[in-house]
């Protein structure tokens, strides 16, 4: 059986792999999309992203607290998204911002 530590170890290894297995996959289906669009003249306005001009796209998003901070330079992450260096291969829960 896994010990804890050996269990987060695991886990963040394959959260490395699954991040990168999502970047590269990710350049191969936007081209499909944008070749698609252009083979069948497809615009932006059908998909019901461009309502006018000037409209946004999307809906607007709330923001996410932070969940961790590096105590060296005071710079926090949320959690969501590629982690930024000073997190990035290093045991998280050290960096837990404590609520």
């Amino acid at each position: 059986m896994s010990s804890y530590k050996e269990l987060l170890a695991q886990r963040e290894k394959l959260e490395k792999q699954i991040e990168e297995a999502k970047a590269r996959e990710y350049a191969e289906v936007l081209n499909e999309i944008k070749q698609k669009m252009a083979d069948y003249g497809i615009t932006l306005a059908e998909l019901g992203v461009i309502r006018g001009k000037h409209a946004k796209v999307g809906r607007p998003r709330a923001g996410v607290a932070p969940k961790y901070r590096d105590p060296e330079s005071g710079s926090t992450w949320s959690g969501r998204g590629k982690p930024p260096k000073w997190i990035a291969g290093q045991d998280r829960d050290r960096f837990l911002i404590q609520k």
